[in-house]
C-alpha cells in the first residue's frame, strides 16, 4: 500500500511540477482582466499592406492562474483583397449563458490575450489560401460541442483549434503541449492527429499517445503532456511548454506531399 503511495505522489510531482514552476514564476499572474492589455502584438500583417491572403494560428497564456497549465488559442484569416481579419475562437461564458461558444467575428487577430503576447504557430499565405479559409469557415460552424464547454478537460478552445486543424491538413498544426483539449475526442477513441500527419487514442483528453511525424511521440496523463519532436529534439512538458527550437511557423499549402 505504501509503495502504491509512493507511485501515487511521484506521478503526482511530475505532473505538477511544470505548472507549478510557471506559476511561481509570476508571469502568469498579471493585472486583473479588465485592465490586462488587448492591444496588438504586432505579429500579423497589416491587411492595408498585404493583399494576398492569409491564415494564421495563435496561442497565448490563459489568464490567472490557469496560464501556469494552459494556452488559448485562435484562428485569424484574411481574404485576398480583404481589408481586415476575421478571428475564430471560443469563449467558455458564452455556453455557460446558454449562448453558442465559437465566435465569428472581425477582430484583430494578434491580440495579447489579456496581457500575456501570444505566439504565432502557424502561417499560410498566396494562392490556395483562400480556399483554406473557405474550409475553416465551414469547420468552424460545424464545430459540434458549441453548445457546451468544459475548462478541463474539454470541450474548450484548444478543442476548437485542433477540431479546425483536423478538417483543414494543410495548417500541419502542431498545437504546443499546453493547449489542454487539444487530445479531447469527445465519444472517439482515435482519430488522426490536428496537424494530419499521425494518429492518436485518447479516452475523453485524460489518457491518451499521439504518434505523429509533426507533432512527435506524446503521451496525455491527465490532459497533462510529456512528448519528445524526433525532427529536432524538441522536448514537451506540462506547464513549461515546448523546449528546443521553435518551429517555423511558415506553411505552404501547395505542398500536400505529407497526406
Amino acid at each position: 500500500m505504501i509503495r502504491w503511495i509512493r507511485h501515487i505522489l511521484t506521478v503526482l510531482v511530475l505532473l505538477l511540477a511544470g505548472p507549478s514552476i510557471v506559476l511561481l514564476g509570476g508571469e502568469v499572474l498579471g493585472k486583473d482582466w479588465w485592465e490586462a492589455s488587448r492591444d496588438s502584438a504586432a505579429l500579423a500583417p497589416n491587411p492595408a499592406e498585404t493583399p494576398e491572403a492569409v491564415v494564421q494560428v495563435y496561442a497565448a497564456r490563459a489568464w490567472g492562474w490557469r496560464g501556469a497549465f494552459g494556452v488559448h488559442t485562435w484562428v485569424a484569416v484574411k481574404p485576398t483583397d480583404a481589408d481586415a481579419y476575421t478571428v475564430y475562437h471560443v469563449l467558455g461564458w458564452r455556453a455557460y449563458r446558454g449562448g453558442r461558444s465559437v465566435v465569428i467575428q472581425r477582430d484583430v487577430p494578434d491580440r495579447n490575450w489579456f496581457g500575456n503576447r501570444p505566439e504565432l504557430l502557424a502561417d499560410l499565405r498566396g494562392p490556395g489560401v483562400d480556399d483554406v479559409i473557405a474550409r475553416i469557415d465551414k469547420a468552424a460552424r460545424d464545430y459540434p460541442y458549441a453548445d457546451r464547454y468544459t475548462v478541463y478537460p474539454g470541450p474548450n478552445s484548444n478543442t476548437f483549434t485542433a477540431w479546425i486543424a483536423r478538417k483543414v491538413p494543410e495548417l500541419r498544426l502542431d498545437l504546443p503541449p499546453t493547449a489542454i483539449g487539444k487530445d479531447y475526442l469527445g465519444d472517439s477513441l482515435a482519430a488522426s492527429t490536428p496537424s494530419g500527419t499521425g494518429y492518436q487514442i485518447s479516452f475523453w483528453g485524460l489518457l491518451g499517445i499521439t504518434a505523429a511525424t509533426e507533432e512527435g511521440f506524446e503521451i496525455n496523463i491527465a490532459g497533462l503532456t510529456f512528448g519528445i519532436d524526433p525532427k529536432d529534439l524538441g522536448i514537451k512538458l506540462p506547464g513549461i511548454g515546448r523546449i528546443g527550437p521553435t518551429p517555423d511557423p511558415s506553411r505552404n499549402p501547395q505542398s500536400l506531399d505529407f497526406y
